[in-house]
């Protein structure tokens, strides 16, 4: 029988903290305002777990889900949601992966969140809008947490 002392070994989880995921949140309300539309926002770690949340007074509520699938869509993946949409096409190397992961979104809103050293650090979804307003306000937030 082996042993190994791992003892001497730091293993760092980069992780998205509330104040960064409220910070994000804050910045897509604000761009969603600007866009005159009302939105659902999630922000998610980079283990896909919800660490922040905000339905926009009157927004859809069948966006709710949509906005939390987006973000877990991206981290699953770590690529934007409009990209997995592009292969997801028929005829692309991804097509029907929505069904999987017990569903996911292919279409633009859910946008990876990096810290300043450019590692993953978690996802924010939002729907509620056209799949380009969810985009950019989706990169909005990302954008948000420097």
């Amino acid at each position: 029988m082996f042993f190994v002392d791992l003892t001497c070994y730091k293993i760092q989880y980069m992780n998205i903290t509330l104040k960064q995921a409220q910070k994000a949140i804050e910045a897509a309300i604000v761009k969603s305002n600007e866009l005159g539309v009302k939105m659902n926002i999630a922000v998610v770690d980079s283990g896909t777990n919800l660490v922040a949340f905000a339905k926009m007074d009157d927004a859809w509520l069948g966006s709710i889900d949509i906005a939390q699938k987006k973000a877990r869509t991206a981290r699953f993946f770590n690529m934007n949601t409009g990209e997995i949409g592009k292969l997801s096409q028929p005829g692309q190397p991804l097509y029907n992966i929505e069904h999987s992961n017990n569903g996911l979104i292919s279409f633009p809103g859910g946008v990876l969140i990096k810290d300043h050293e450019g590692n993953i650090i978690g996802a924010i979804g939002v729907s509620g809008s056209s799949v380009e307003d969810d985009h950019e306000v989706a990169s909005a937030g990302s954008l948000a947490i420097f």
